[in-house]
């Protein structure tokens, strides 16, 4: 592991960042720049994020790297420039999914009560403050976000009680029970953080996320939200945000 810094106070919460993919479906662009510092609007994916844990009160992330990792290391040296946010880098020579990612990760549970774990390669409007509050009064080992999405079967979609209960989930399913698709980001508690680390699963979807069903909440985001997976994807978030559509919420 490299450490940039040392954190300098701790904090309630700490962040990891999910950001050693390939990004295979945005080349050629991902030939020569890593996915999450892919830029929106003059901004990277990864600054957007950097922005919302500060004004969420989180001091202390970490980002795995894998995919043109030396580009990622110059973003991490001019993020630990500021002062609010101390940036680690946990460098995977070959990737170990999102869950495997968690598991070589579970000391980021010590001393804190929460961690927010986010997939780098949205954009999004969500308020990150709001959301570990959302989580915090709702008492769950596990919180996901949910937006609407227009095409669930390509989606890990949940299906909700009337106490926002996650009670079913299915990876992109044939037949699918709602519209409220998997973000990629969830608040968790250190218990839970500390659970899935034990797993020893690969992927957070398929392996992680069945478990919890039943005692997972799903917080319903209906701002701006956007998987910036594809060529089209990233040219639509461009002339979203050239229209006004993308409006900071923190």
């Amino acid at each position: 592991m490299v450490i940039t810094k040392n954190n300098p106070s701790g904090g309630n919460a700490k962040a990891l960042l999910l950001a050693g993919g390939l990004g295979t479906r945005l080349r050629p662009l991902t030939l020569t720049v890593p996915k999450c510092l892919v830029p929106i609007g003059g901004k990277t994916l990864l600054n957007y994020w950097i922005d919302n844990l500060i004004n969420a009160g989180i001091d202390h992330a970490r980002i795995n790297t894998h995919h043109l990792v030396e580009e990622v290391r110059k973003e991490i040296a001019t993020v630990n420039q500021r002062p609010e946010l101390m940036l680690e880098e946990f460098y995977e020579p070959d990737l170990l999914g999102s869950a495997g990612t968690v598991s070589e990760n579970r000391d980021l549970a010590d001393n804190v009560t929460d961690i927010l774990i986010i997939y780098s390669d949205n954009l999004s409007n969500i308020n990150l403050k709001q959301f570990l509050t959302y989580h915090r009064a709702q008492k769950s080992p596990l919180t996901m976000l949910l937006f609407h999405t227009p095409n669930p079967s390509a989606c890990g979609i949940a299906e909700l009680d009337e106490e926002n209960t996650i009670i079913d989930f299915i990876e992109k399913p044939e037949n699918p029970k709602s519209d409220l698709a998997n973000a990629g980001l969830y608040a968790l508690s250190a218990a839970a953080f500390r659970e899935i680390a034990d797993m020893g699963g690969f992927d957070i979807g398929f392996d992680v996320l069945p478990k919890f069903i039943g005692r997972m909440k799903g917080f319903i985001h209906d701002g701006y939200h956007r998987d910036i997976g594809t060529l089209e994807s990233l040219k639509q978030a461009e002339d979203e945000l050239a229209a006004g559509l993308f409006r900071r919420a923190y």
